[in-house]
């Protein structure tokens, strides 16, 4: 369980880096090359928030003993990804003057822009309806999972209760033996 933690913890250090790093370049960079920086930086900030939900769930998973250890890397992760997230916002503002400027300068841009953003929410609607999907299937395994350990649960208490019934049963027998036995000594 905590190896898989840890294993997440390395992925989002390493694509958190890449982030601030391209972060960091998306201002001098010429426009073309910002247009892609730029969609290339969101799809790594969506992973790193996969990322975060998947370590979440790998906390949610840990014995309640160990937990706040790693509640407390998880609060720490969560501020660095909004860190992230402000830090990406200023860059593109910076960016998104440029844009605008260049829509208002050029229509036959503007078309193509609106055609690519429409594609770009296209996509991500897409991946959320897939998360989506993969949450309602986890949550129906669940619920599978759960109903049958409710039914061995069950199968084990009747069992239990027979044995307990059995063994009434036998102690009943020997008192009864044991009276017979002790009136044969007497006799």
């Amino acid at each position: 369980m905590s190896s898989d933690f840890e294993g997440f913890e390395q992925d989002f250090a390493v694509l958190t880096a890449e982030i601030t790093s391209k972060i960091a370049r998306v201002p001098r960079l010429p426009p073309d090359e910002k247009k892609q920086m730029v969609a290339n930086v969101e799809k790594q900030l969506e992973e790193a928030k996969e990322l975060l939900e998947q370590m979440d769930l790998e906390v949610r998973e840990i014995p309640p003993q160990s937990r706040g250890m790693y509640s407390n890397r998880m609060r720490s992760y969560k501020q660095e990804m909004g860190k992230l997230e402000t830090d990406f916002k200023r860059s593109r503002i910076a960016y998104s003057d440029e844009v605008r400027n260049e829509l208002l300068g050029d229509v036959g841009n503007s078309s193509e822009s609106q055609r690519a953003h429409l594609l770009d929410n296209t996509e991500r609607l897409e991946r959320s309806s897939r998360r989506l999907e993969a949450g309602y299937q986890i949550a129906v395994e669940t619920e599978q999972i759960g109903q049958e350990m409710l039914e061995n649960l069950s199968h084990d208490r009747e069992k239990i209760q027979r044995a307990r019934e059995r063994l009434r049963e036998t102690d009943a027998n020997l008192g009864k033996s044991s009276r017979v036995l002790t009136g044969m000594l007497r006799r």
